[in-house]
C-alpha cells in the first residue's frame, strides 16, 4: 500500500514531465515536418549572394529574405523583366545557366517578386525541383500554390490527376512558373507538359547548372548565363555582409578587397567568407590569417560548399569525374588550353576509357555542367573553389599528390599514380636530393608513379645530378616549366610507355633515343632560344603520334626523308615551317592523310624570288578542319591557292588577297569560321563582294585588314553570319548597312577603331526598329 501511495505522489509531482515524455516522439515529428515544409517554400539558395544588413552587428542568417542586400546582376535582372513582360504572346521560357554557388535562385528569387511581376501575372508558383524525381509530388507542389493552398505536400496527399487538374487551372491564364534548380531534361519534359500555351504571354523561368537542360525547351529567349561578380562587386558583397550599412575601416580596405578579389567573384565564397571574418575581431593580423589561408576557411567550416560542388560532380558521366578531378593538376588561375587538355587526358588514359567518341565530348559536359568556365573556343578555366574541390577528390582517389615543398613527399606513404609538383626556387630547389628525381632514394611510391607534372613560374633548372631514367612506368610527363640538360633528354628516351610529353630545351634537335618513345601520343617541345626545332628522322618511327605542338616552330630536314615515312595517326601539327617551293605538298602532306589541325608558316628562301614562291597545295589533306597559314613573303603567285573542302576554320596572316583568291575561299562549303589578320585586300582598295556568297560562315574576324570600301549586300554575302569582330581598320570608314539585314546576325565588337562606331550603332538601332527586339548586341572599344 505504502509502494502504491509512493507511486501515486511521484506520478502526481512529475505529471508534466512524464506527460512530456511520453508526446515527444509525435513532437520530434512535427518537427520535422515543419522544417522540411520551411526548407520547400523558402528558396534553399537564396542565401547565396544575399547579407544581411542589420545597423550595427551582423547577425548572418541566409535562410532570412528580410532585410537582404543582393549585389548586382542589375542588367540581368532588367533583362529578365523585359523577357517576362514583353515579346511573344507563346510561352517562353527563362533558362538562368552558371556553375554552382554563382546566385541563379537568388536572381530567379529576386524577378520572382519583383512588383512590376507580381501585378503582370495572373498566377504564379515557385517549385524547387533539386535530386527530387517523383513529378507528380513536384506538380501537386505547383498546383497547391495554383489554388491558394498553402499546406505541405505529403506522399498520401498527391492527386493521381493533378497534371489535369494543374492544366484547367492555368487555361485562360497568364502564368509565371519558376522551376528552381533542374538537372535533367525529363523531369523537365513531365513537368512542362501540363502547361497550356494559350496566347496570354505565359512564362517559365528556369535555374540550372547543365546547359543542355537550358536549351532543352528553349522557345524564344536564349539562355541567360550568369557571369562571375567583378572585383568592385566582390568588395561590395563582402563589406555588406560583414559591416552591413557600415562603412569598412580605412585600415581594413586594403585587405578586405583582397580578400574579395581572391573569391574570384563567386559570391557563395564571398558570402561564406563573410560569415568567417564577421565573426573575428576586426584586426588587420586577423583578416590577414583569412586572406593567408582562404581555401582551409572555405572547407574547414563550411562543409555546405562541398556538398554543392559534388551535387554537380554526381551528376557527371561516370568516366569524365576523373577527367575533371585532373584538371587540379594545373597551377590555380591558368588559362587551361582545351587541345593541351584533351591530349592530357588521353596521355593518362581516361579518354580511352569512355565510350563518347572523342575528348571534345568531355569537354563539352563539363562545361555544360557549369563546373568548365569557357572562355573562348580554346581557353578554358576551373574556379577556384572547384580547383579546391578536385584536389581534394585528387588526394582522397589517390589521383595524384601535391609537393609544395623539399621533403613534402619523402615520407609519404600514399601510392598516388601521379604527383604535380608546384615548384617556387625561393622557398626550395629541384636538385639532386629532390626525391623524385633521386633514384637513389629508397621511396616505393616514386618508381611507381604513372604521372609526374611540375609547374613554375620562374623557369628553373634540374641539377645535372637529377636523373629521370628510374620513373620506368611513366605514361605522362610535363616539365615545360623546366629546361632540360642533354642528359635528361637522353633519359626520356628511356620511357618507353610516355604517351604525353610536354618538355622546354635549349636544344635545336631532340636525341635518337626519341626513337624508343614508340607508345608516344602527344609531343609538346618549348624551345627558350626561340629557334627552329629540326625533325630528325626517328620522328617518323613514332606510329602512334596524334598531337605535335612545336611553340618556335620546326622544320623536316627533307634530305633524309624515306620515300614511305609517313604518320597515319597524326592530327594535329604546329607550328610547321615551310620554303613555299612547288613540290611542299608531295614531300610532306601525303604523308598526314588524316590531318585535322595544321598551322604552317611560309617563309621565303633568301635565294628565291617572291614570283616563285607557292602556297602549299593543301587541298591533298581530305580530313582538315582548321587551318593557320602565316606567311614572312612578299605575295604568291594568285593561281596557287589550295583549300581542302573540309576546312571549318581558316586564319590567314600575313598575305595579300585578291577578290579572286577571297571568292574562292567563300565557296569552301563547310567553313564556319574565317580569321584575316594583318593581311591586305584589293592592292589596299575596295572589297567588292557582289555575288560572292560565304554559306554557312558563322563568324568573320578582321585585324589589321587593309583595304578602304566595302561593296557588300551583307543579307545575301554572309546569309548566317552570327559574329562580326573587327580590330585596327584604319581605312575603312564604315560598316555597311545592309548588316543590319543578316537576320542571324547576334554580336558586333569593334576595337581602335573610332571612325566606325556611329556606323556600328546605327546598324543596332536599325534592326530594334525594324524587329521590334534589341536583340543586336554590339560593343565598342577605344
Amino acid at each position: 500500500m505504502r509502494h502504491n501511495n509512493g507511486i501515486n505522489s511521484i506520478l502526481a509531482r512529475d505529471h508534466g514531465l512524464l506527460q512530456l515524455i511520453f508526446i515527444l516522439p509525435d513532437t520530434v515529428e512535427k518537427i520535422k515536418l515543419v522544417k522540411k515544409e520551411v526548407h520547400e517554400k523558402i528558396p534553399k539558395s537564396s542565401g547565396i549572394i544575399v547579407a544581411n544588413a542589420p545597423n550595427k552587428s551582423v547577425e548572418r542568417n541566409s535562410s532570412s529574405t528580410v532585410g537582404q542586400i543582393i549585389v548586382g546582376f542589375e542588367e540581368e535582372t532588367e533583362w529578365i523583366i523585359r523577357k517576362l513582360t514583353s515579346g511573344p504572346a507563346e510561352i517562353d521560357v527563362i533558362s538562368i545557366v552558371g556553375m554552382p554557388g554563382l546566385g541563379k535562385t537568388t536572381l530567379a528569387y529576386r524577378v520572382y517578386n519583383d512588383k512590376s511581376i507580381v501585378d503582370h501575372f495572373d498566377v504564379r508558383a515557385w517549385c524547387t525541383v533539386d535530386q527530387e524525381r517523383n513529378e507528380k509530388k513536384l506538380l501537386q507542389k505547383i498546383f497547391n500554390q495554383v489554388i491558394g493552398l498553402k499546406e505541405r505536400v505529403g506522399e498520401n496527399d498527391i492527386d493521381d490527376d493533378v497534371a489535369d487538374k494543374l492544366r484547367k487551372k492555368l487555361l485562360a491564364k497568364r502564368y509565371l512558373i519558376v522551376l528552381d534548380d533542374m538537372w535533367d531534361t525529363a523531369t523537365l519534359d513531365e513537368l512542362m507538359r501540363p502547361f497550356p500555351e494559350f496566347q496570354k504571354g505565359s512564362r517559365v523561368i528556369l535555374t540550372s547548372r547543365k546547359e543542355e537542360v537550358a536549351l532543352h525547351r528553349k522557345c524564344h529567349s536564349d539562355p541567360l548565363y550568369l557571369q562571375l561578380l567583378r572585383p568592385k562587386q566582390s568588395w561590395e558583397l563582402l563589406e555588406k555582409s560583414v559591416f552591413g550599412e557600415e562603412r569598412c575601416p580605412d585600415e581594413l580596405k586594403d585587405v578586405g578587397e583582397k580578400i574579395a578579389r581572391k573569391c574570384n567573384g563567386l559570391p557563395l565564397v564571398l558570402d561564406l567568407i563573410g560569415g568567417v571574418i564577421s565573426k573575428k575581431e576586426k584586426k588587420e593580423a586577423l583578416w590577414l590569417e583569412v586572406l593567408n589561408n582562404l581555401s582551409s576557411f572555405i572547407f574547414k567550416d563550411e562543409e555546405e560548399v562541398v556538398k554543392i560542388i559534388q551535387l554537380s560532380y554526381d551528376q557527371l558521366s561516370d568516366h569524365v569525374k576523373p577527367c575533371l578531378v585532373y584538371l587540379a593538376s594545373y597551377p590555380k588561375d591558368e588559362d587551361i588550353r582545351i587541345s593541351e587538355l584533351k591530349d592530357f587526358w588521353i596521355g593518362e588514359g581516361l579518354v580511352e576509357q569512355i565510350e563518347m567518341k572523342s575528348a571534345e565530348e568531355v569537354v563539352n559536359e563539363l562545361i555544360s555542367s557549369s563546373l568548365v568556365i569557357p572562355f573562348d573556343n580554346s581557353i578554358c578555366k576551373i574556379h577556384d573553389l572547384v580547383h579546391d574541390f578536385c584536389s581534394i577528390k585528387s588526394r582522397k582517389e589517390k589521383f595524384f599528390d601535391f609537393i609544395g615543398g623539399p621533403n613534402a613527399s619523402s615520407s609519404s606513404g600514399m601510392m598516388a599514380r601521379g604527383i604535380t609538383i608546384c615548384y617556387d626556387q625561393r622557398l626550395f630547389h629541384l636538385d639532386e636530393n629532390f626525391v623524385v628525381f633521386n633514384p637513389e632514394k629508397k621511396n616505393p611510391y616514386v618508381k611507381h608513379l604513372l604521372s609526374l607534372k611540375v609547374y613554375d613560374g620562374f623557369k628553373g633548372c634540374l641539377s645535372y645530378k637529377s636523373h629521370l631514367k628510374h620513373l620506368r612506368l611513366l605514361k605522362s610527363l610535363d616539365l615545360k616549366d623546366i629546361t632540360l640538360t642533354d642528359s635528361l633528354l637522353n633519359e626520356i628516351g628511356m620511357l618507353v610507355h610516355l604517351k604525353y610529353l610536354l618538355i622546354q630545351t635549349k636544344a635545336n634537335a631532340l636525341p635518337p633515343s626519341f626513337s624508343n618513345l614508340c607508345n608516344l601520343e602527344t609531343l609538346s617541345v618549348y624551345n627558350i632560344e626561340e629557334s627552329c626545332m629540326v625533325l630528325s628522322p626517328w620522328f617518323w618511327s613514332l606510329a602512334k603520334l596524334r598531337d605535335v605542338r612545336m611553340k618556335y616552330g620546326a622544320l623536316f630536314d627533307q634530305t633524309v626523308l624515306d620515300e614511305d615515312s609517313r604518320l597515319e595517326n597524326l592530327r594535329t601539327l604546329s607550328l610547321l615551317y615551310l620554303p613555299g617551293l612547288e613540290d611542299t605538298e608531295d614531300i610532306i602532306f601525303k604523308r598526314f592523310p588524316k590531318l585535322q589541325n595544321l598551322e604552317v608558316c611560309i617563309a621565303q628562301p633568301e635565294d628565291c624570288t617572291a614570283e616563285k614562291i607557292c602556297f602549299p597545295r593543301l587541298d591533298v589533306l581530305n580530313e582538315l578542319e582548321q587551318l593557320h597559314v602565316s606567311a614572312f613573303c612578299d605575295s604568291f603567285r594568285e593561281n596557287t591557292y589550295c583549300f581542302p573542302l573540309s576546312l571549318k576554320t581558316l586564319k590567314l596572316k600575313g598575305i595579300a588577297l585578291t577578290s579572286d583568291t577571297l571568292s574562292r575561299i567563300a565557296r569552301l562549303p563547310n567553313l564556319q569560321e574565317l580569321i584575316l589578320n594583318f593581311t591586305i585586300i584589293e592592292e589596299r582598295k575596295e572589297w567588292n563582294m557582289e555575288d560572292v556568297t560565304f554559306q554557312n560562315l558563322k563568324s568573320l574576324k578582321l585585324d589589321c585588314v587593309l583595304f578602304s570600301e566595302w561593296q557588300v549586300d551583307a543579307e545575301n554575302s554572309f546569309p548566317v553570319l552570327e559574329n562580326l569582330h573587327i580590330t585596327t581598320l584604319d581605312e575603312l570608314m564604315e560598316i555597311p548597312d545592309s548588316f543590319g539585314d543578316i537576320a542571324s546576325l547576334e554580336l558586333i565588337k569593334v576595337w581602335d577603331c573610332p571612325q566606325l562606331k556611329e556606323s556600328i550603332f546605327n546598324i543596332k538601332e536599325y534592326v530594334k526598329e525594324m524587329t521590334g527586339e534589341d536583340k543586336l548586341e554590339v560593343y565598342f572599344y577605344n
